[in-house]
């Protein structure tokens, strides 16, 4: 069984509302300009994150996952892109594969008028491999504030524990299906922190925004 799909990016970061309801939309991926805010003094900031897997008859299992955050502070400008991409390859329904990739980047800004353009991607690949589970998932959080945030000991405690719990579940053996809504549960659990991280972060002229993508492909595919 063969197939390989290609992400569509799109322009659709979640609300919070949304993810309270569960509703991630599938097959997301992120270009945005970020809410106008306070004080450009700012200078441009670049960020890059990329998880990548290969499975075959001599790895059988390769799981990889990414949490990072970048806190930017005042930029004028910023790029950001995150990339998840999982490959199996060769194995038989009596040998298979198994290739998880998941990547979450966390990034903050602030400025007036900051434009932003990120960036947010997942591929998986299955060639010539009958019966493999293969996901990748890419999650972008981008919390823009009028004026610099700095996320408290609270806030990165519960971010280190999610990261924790993400690295269990990219080595567990959990079907794919099974997989991704535990993933998904464990974004929506990261936005709630920047959230509340964004509430309590210096006031300004405009409100802060959390904005997520959210890009996941996989075999088998979802129903």
């Amino acid at each position: 069984m063969s197939s390989h799909r290609k992400p569509r990016p799109a322009h659709n970061p979640l609300t919070r509302r949304a993810l309270g309801l569960g509703l991630f939309a599938a097959g997301v991926a992120g270009a945005a300009t970020a809410v106008p805010a306070q004080a450009a003094t700012g200078h441009a900031a670049f960020a890059a994150d990329h998880v990548f897997t290969h499975a075959d008859r001599l790895h059988h299992t390769q799981a990889k996952d990414s949490f990072t955050i970048r806190q930017f502070g005042t930029v004028n400008a910023a790029s950001a892109r995150n990339q998840a991409n999982a490959v199996s390859t060769g194995c038989s329904a009596d040998d298979a594969c198994r290739s998880v990739a998941l990547s979450f980047q966390i990034v903050t800004i602030a400025g007036e008028r900051t434009h932003l353009n990120a960036v947010n991607l997942s591929d998986a690949v299955n060639k010539e491999c009958t019966g493999c589970q293969t996901l990748a998932g890419a999650y972008q959080f981008v919390v823009s504030t009028p004026r610099p945030l700095t996320l408290d000991a609270t806030a990165k405690r519960q971010l280190a524990d999610i990261h924790r719990r993400l690295d269990a579940l990219s080595r567990s053996k959990l079907p794919a299906a099974d997989l991704r809504t535990k993933v998904d549960a464990l974004a929506a659990e990261v936005t709630g922190v920047l959230h509340d991280a964004a509430a309590k972060a210096p006031k300004g002229e405009e409100k802060p925004a959390v904005a997520v993508h959210r890009h996941m492909d996989g075999w088998p595919p979802a129903r």
